[in-house]
C-alpha cells in the first residue's frame, strides 16, 4: 500500500484543473489524447450513461488543448501519460465549451430563450478567457449584451474574431441531447411538433449546429467533441451535421471512461484505502459495463465506486457503508415511466426484469418518435446504462443488467410499476420493515410472505395477472426486500451445483443479523391439480437440500431455508 500522503477523492470534482492542483487522486485517461487526435476525422462524438465521468474528461482536453494553459502544461499533465508522449496539437486552440445540460424545457418559449441565452454567455465567455489573443475583446462582449442578436450571428462573430487573430477553435459540446431527453420525460407539454421544429429547417437547435458545421469547413473550428448520453438526436441531426464520427461502440474506446480494475485498485492506493479490509464484492455491485463485445475488459461507473470510496473513508477502519448505492445515481425514472406507456416497451422491460438479460441489436442512432419500437427502446437501455453487452450473439447482443445497483433499480421500477397498475396496494413501511426484522432476528419468514401475500400479491390487476410466475413474484420479492438494508438480496445464487432463486446475505453491517435465508420459489395456477402441486413441492424441497449441503453454503452459520410455494396469486405454502 502507498505509504506517501493520500490524495483526496474527487468525488463530485469535474475540474480538472482543480483536480490536479490540489493534490486529488486522477486516474490516467490522457492516453486517450493521443488516440483520439490520431484519428482521421477530428469532429468526434462519444456517447456514455450519466455519471460516467464525461464532464471531467472534457474538462481534460480543454486544459490540454487550449493556448492559455501552455504555461501550466507541465503542472496539469508532466507526470501523466501525455506530459511524457505531448502530441502535436497541445495548447494550439482557442477551446469554446459549450454545457446544454441546464436548459429550460418548461415551455417552448422558455427553451428557446435559454438556448440563446446560454450560447450567448459561452461566447462571452470564451471572448473574455481568451482577451489575451482578441483584441478589443471586451467591446466586443458588451456590444453582443447590449444589443439584440440571433444565436447565428453571436457565433459568427465569435468566429470571425478567431480568424482574424489566426487561431483554430476547438468547440467542445456537453449534454448535447439534454433537451431531447427532458422532451421524453416531460411528454408533449410543449406540443407534440416542437422537437422537429427545433431539429428541421430553420429551427435553432438545426441552425446551431448547422453554424458549427459550416465553420469546419473553413478551419476556423478544427476539432469537435461532443458528449451526451443518447444518441437520440443523431438521426435528426445527420443532414445538418453529417461531419462526425461516432465513436461510442469502437473497441478501442471502451474504457476511456469509467475505470478498470487495475484502475480502481490505483485509486484505493492513492486515497489511501486498505483492499484487503473491503468486506464486500465490489466488482458485483459496480462493475460489469462493456460497450464492445471483443473487448477484455469491463468497466466500473465512475461515480458509483468514487461514492462507495467517499462513504469507506468517511466511516473509517474499512468499515462497510450503510449506503452503498449512490442516491444521485438515479437513472431518470420519468423518461423510463413515459416510455413503458407503450404496451410492447413494457412488455420488453418486464422480460428484462424477471429474465436479467435480452438480446437485440444496438442501434447507433434514432429519432425521439421512434422509442416505442422495441429496438429502439432496447437501445436506449443500453445507452441509459441500464444493460450492457454480455457477448455477441449472431448477428446481434447478448445484454443483460450490468450490476447489482442497477438491478435496484429496475426492482425499484417494477414495483412502482405494480402500484400504478394495482391501485389498492398499500405500502406499510413499519409492517413491512418489522416483517423484514422477524426473518433477520428469530428466523421467521411468515410475517413477510403474509405481508407481501396480503397487501400485494392478493391485489395484482389482470395486467400483473398475466406475467404472474415463478420469475415475476421472485422480482416482486426483491422489490420489497430493497425497502429494507437489513439484506443484501442476490438472484440466481450459484450454490454449485445448482441455483438458488433467492440468497439473503447479511449486510456486513448488521453483525447483529442472526440469519440468513436460501429460499426456492415454485408456482401453480388456481386451477393446478393436486400431484403438480405435490411435484413441485418434492422438487423443491430436493433442490432446497442441495442448495444448503453445497460448497458455498454448507459452512454458513445460522442459514435458514424455505420453499415457498405460491398458489395462484392469494395462496401460499411455506416449508422450512
Amino acid at each position: 500500500m502507498n505509504t506517501s500522503t493520500p490524495k483526496q477523492l474527487p468525488y463530485g470534482n469535474a475540474d480538472f484543473r482543480k483536480i490536479r492542483m490540489n493534490h486529488f487522486a486522477y486516474v490516467d485517461k490522457t492516453h486517450f489524447i493521443e488516440t483520439l487526435e490520431q484519428e482521421s476525422n477530428s469532429s468526434q462524438i462519444f456517447i456514455r450513461p450519466r455519471r460516467f465521468g464525461k464532464s471531467l474528461f472534457l474538462s481534460m482536453l480543454a486544459y490540454y488543448y487550449d493556448v492559455n494553459y501552455a504555461d501550466e502544461f507541465e503542472q496539469l499533465f508532466g507526470d501523466l501519460y501525455i506530459g511524457q508522449h505531448p502530441t502535436r496539437r497541445k495548447n494550439s486552440y482557442a477551446v469554446m465549451e459549450f454545457d446544454f445540460s441546464g436548459l429550460n424545457t418548461a415551455n417552448a418559449e422558455s427553451f428557446q430563450n435559454s438556448f440563446f441565452d446560454n450560447v450567448r454567455h459561452t461566447v462571452c465567455r470564451f471572448l473574455d478567457k481568451h482577451q489575451n489573443i482578441f483584441s478589443k475583446a471586451d467591446q466586443i462582449i458588451d456590444q453582443i449584451n447590449q444589443q439584440e442578436h440571433s444565436t447565428l450571428s453571436i457565433l459568427d462573430w465569435s468566429f470571425r474574431v478567431a480568424e482574424s487573430a489566426k487561431i483554430q477553435i476547438f468547440v467542445i459540446i456537453d449534454e448535447y441531447d439534454h433537451f431531447a431527453n427532458d422532451l421524453i420525460a416531460i411528454g408533449t407539454i410543449m406540443g407534440d411538433d416542437f422537437y422537429k421544429k427545433m431539429i428541421t429547417a430553420n429551427g435553432l437547435v438545426r441552425d446551431f449546429y448547422e453554424r458549427i458545421k459550416a465553420a469546419t469547413k473553413f478551419s476556423t473550428v478544427d476539432r469537435t467533441f461532443i458528449t451526451g448520453i443518447s444518441p437520440v438526436m443523431f438521426d435528426d441531426l445527420t443532414n445538418c451535421y453529417n461531419i462526425a464520427d461516432n465513436l461510442t461502440l469502437d473497441l478501442q474506446y471502451n474504457e476511456m471512461l469509467g475505470f478498470t480494475s487495475k484502475e480502481v485498485d490505483w485509486l484505493m492506493d492513492a486515497v489511501g484505502i486498505d483492499a484487503d479490509r473491503i468486506n464486500m464484492d465490489m466488482e458485483y455491485y459496480y462493475n460489469g459495463y462493456r460497450f464492445n463485445a471483443e473487448s477484455e475488459n469491463k468497466v466500473y461507473n465512475s461515480t458509483m465506486i468514487l461514492y462507495f470510496f467517499r462513504q469507506l473513508l468517511k466511516t473509517g477502519n474499512g468499515k462497510i457503508p450503510a449506503n452503498l448505492i449512490d442516491p444521485n445515481l438515479n437513472i431518470d425514472p420519468s423518461r423510463l415511466k413515459r416510455l413503458i406507456k407503450n404496451e410492447d416497451n413494457c412488455n420488453t422491460l418486464i422480460q428484462i426484469i424477471k429474465e436479467g438479460s435480452i438480446v437485440s441489436t444496438i442501434l447507433e442512432k434514432f429519432s425521439i418518435d421512434q422509442l416505442n419500437d422495441d429496438h429502439y427502446f432496447i437501445s436506449l437501455l443500453f445507452y441509459m446504462g441500464l444493460l450492457t453487452i454480455k457477448e455477441r450473439y449472431l448477428d446481434e447482443f447478448h445484454l443483460v443488467i450490468p450490476n447489482y445497483s442497477i438491478q435496484t433499480t429496475y426492482w425499484s421500477y417494477l414495483r412502482d410499476l405494480v402500484q400504478d397498475h394495482a391501485p389498492d396496494i398499500m405500502l406499510n413501511v413499519k409492517e413491512l420493515r418489522e416483517s423484514v426484522r422477524a426473518m433477520a432476528i428469530e428466523g421467521d419468514i411468515h410475517g413477510f410472505i403474509d405481508y407481501v401475500s396480503q397487501n400485494a400479491f392478493s391485489k395484482l390487476s389482470d395486467f400483473d395477472l398475466q406475467r404472474f410466475d415463478e420469475k415475476y413474484i421472485k422480482v416482486l420479492l426483491f422489490a420489497y426486500l430493497l425497502l429494507n438494508g437489513i439484506y443484501i438480496p442476490m438472484s440466481e445464487f450459484e450454490t454449485v451445483p445448482g441455483r438458488a432463486d433467492i440468497f439473503l446475505q447479511r449486510n456486513p453491517n448488521f453483525p447483529q443479523v442472526q440469519y440468513e435465508w436460501v429460499l426456492e420459489l415454485k408456482y401453480c395456477k388456481t386451477d393446478a391439480k393436486k400431484s403438480e402441486i405435490d411435484q413441485k413441492r418434492q422438487k423443491g424441497l430436493e433442490q432446497l437440500k442441495q442448495y444448503i449441503h453445497s460448497s458455498r453454503l454448507k459452512d454458513r452459520s445460522n442459514l435458514k431455508s424455505a420453499l415457498l410455494l405460491f398458489i395462484g396469486k392469494d395462496k401460499y405454502e411455506i416449508v422450512t
